[in-house]
Order: C-alpha cells, then sequence, then structure tokens
C-alpha cells in the first residue's frame, strides 16, 4: 500500500457517508458502494479535520496525535485513500 503523503490536503470522498457508532465509525462510498469500519475515534477525528486542515498532518495535529503515533495513522489515512474513502485536495 502506497504511504499517504502527509504533506498534502485530502479530504473525505463527496460520495463517502459518515455514520458515528460506539466504536468509531462506519463510512460508505455510494459511488464504490463499499463500506469501512473506523475502530478509532481518533482516526475518527482526523477524517472529520481534514476539510478544514491544510495538510493531513495538521489534521493529526489537531486532534493531539503525538509524532510517534503518527504513523500509526498514515498507515490508517493510506488505506482509507486506496479505498477512494479519501481524496487528495486538488491545489
Amino acid at each position: 500500500m502506497p504511504d499517504l503523503d502527509l504533506d498534502r490536503g485530502w479530504d473525505l470522498h463527496p460520495q463517502v457517508s459518515v455514520r458515528p457508532e460506539p466504536f468509531g465509525a462506519l463510512l460508505y462510498h455510494f459511488g464504490t458502494r463499499k463500506l469501512s469500519f473506523l475502530k478509532d475515534t481518533t482516526l475518527l477525528a482526523v477524517v472529520r479535520t481534514l476539510a478544514e486542515s491544510p495538510t493531513a498532518r495538521a489534521a493529526c495535529t489537531a486532534v493531539g496525535i503525538a509524532d510517534s503515533d503518527l504513523p500509526r495513522y498514515q498507515r490508517a489515512l493510506g488505506t482509507l485513500a486506496t479505498s477512494s474513502m479519501v481524496v487528495e485536495r486538488a491545489s
């Protein structure tokens, strides 16, 4: 899986719906009909913060993710990008 570039802007795909759940959230992509489970409420906070942050790194920082934990969230965001749940923001 390719790494997601934390220093670029990312957004939730416009065709993705987020349904909060006690364990995190369900993401459903109406275009691809894929369903993703977010089992981490911090990752959900990052996903929700992407649109208002200039970069994915800034979104992670905004929700309090420590530098030592960034690789784990970078991999999770990369997985979401691979399944088109999040997309790179057009420059």
